[in-house]
């Protein structure tokens, strides 16, 4: 079991493992997306201090990444050699990997070939879900399951805000 060192993720790894008798390994690489100085921040207060920054953002959350925070091809740069290793170190095995909404977004877009450009409106991610990858090899998976919350939630999380403003613009 991997884990971002993150305090909630560390978290969920720590219940998960209990059940499982697994300690977490923890790997930096795993982290959440950074945004720097719009940690902390709501989205309102960020397009209102921070607003041609948000704008590129929005336009291109892939590539754009405002002074002091990450793009999203840096959050695949540090996070794909580790999954590449985890799956090379423990093939034919089963890991249990926890990471962050966006940080699992990304990985998954560019395993399974989707335009990581859309990441944010493309994919959801409801807090503690499961996702389940079929590794054939280091480079070729599969989704078998996506964004499962079977194991507490009684129907699937509307997306509302939790997707990309242009999602919530796009249903009006």
């Amino acid at each position: 079991m991997y884990a971002s060192p993150l305090s909630r993720a560390v978290d969920t790894a720590r219940i998960v493992g209990g059940v499982c008798g697994l300690a977490p390994i923890l790997r930096e690489e795993l982290r959440e997306i950074s945004h720097g100085p719009w940690e902390g921040l709501t989205r309102r207060e960020v397009e209102e201090r921070f607003r041609d920054d948000y704008a590129a953002w929005e336009a291109d959350p892939f590539t754009f990444a405002p002074p002091g925070a990450e793009s999203g091809v840096a959050v695949l740069a540090r996070a794909l050699p580790v999954i590449r290793e985890i799956v090379t170190t423990h093939a034919g095995q089963c890991v249990l990997v926890v990471s962050h909404k966006a940080t699992i977004r990304l990985v998954l877009c560019s395993l399974l070939g989707i335009d990581a450009r859309g990441y944010r409106d493309r994919l959801d991610q409801s807090p503690a879900c499961l996702n389940v990858l079929d590794f054939k090899d280091p480079v070729r998976a599969r989704l078998t399951v996506f964004n499962d919350t079977s194991h507490y939630a009684e129907r699937p999380r509307e997306p509302g805000a939790n997707l990309s403003k242009w999602w919530e613009d796009s249903k009006a």
